[in-house]
C-alpha cells in the first residue's frame, strides 16, 4: 500500500522556497542598483526613474527594446560601469523616448 502524501508539509516547503526566492530577488535587485551606479541617486529620484520607465513601457515597446539591448550589452561586458552610455543626456533612458 502506498504511503499518503503529507500535503501540508509539501505546501509549507513550497511556501518557504517561494520566500527564499523572493528574498534572493530582492538582494539581486539591490545589487543591480549598485552595479549600475543608480545607488548614487536619491531614493526619490530612483523611484521616479523607475516609475517613468514603467509608464513608458506600457505605451512604447520600442523603448523597452532599446533598454533591453543596453541591458544585454551591460551584462555581456561584465556589468562594468564604464560601459554605461552618457550621464543622463542619453535619450534611450527612462525619461527619453
Amino acid at each position: 500500500m502506498r504511503k499518503p502524501r503529507d500535503i501540508d508539509a509539501e505546501l509549507k516547503a513550497l511556501q518557504e522556497k517561494a520566500k527564499q526566492l523572493k528574498a534572493q530577488r530582492t538582494i539581486q535587485l539591490g545589487e543591480l542598483v549598485e552595479v549600475t551606479g543608480a545607488d548614487t541617486l536619491s531614493i526619490e529620484a530612483l523611484a521616479g526613474v523607475l516609475l517613468a520607465a514603467v509608464e513608458q513601457a506600457d505605451g512604447k515597446p520600442e523603448a523597452v527594446a532599446r533598454w533591453t539591448e543596453r541591458g544585454e550589452s551591460f551584462f555581456q561586458t561584465g556589468g562594468k560601469k564604464g560601459n554605461r552610455k552618457g550621464t543622463g543626456n542619453d535619450q534611450s533612458g527612462a525619461s527619453g523616448a
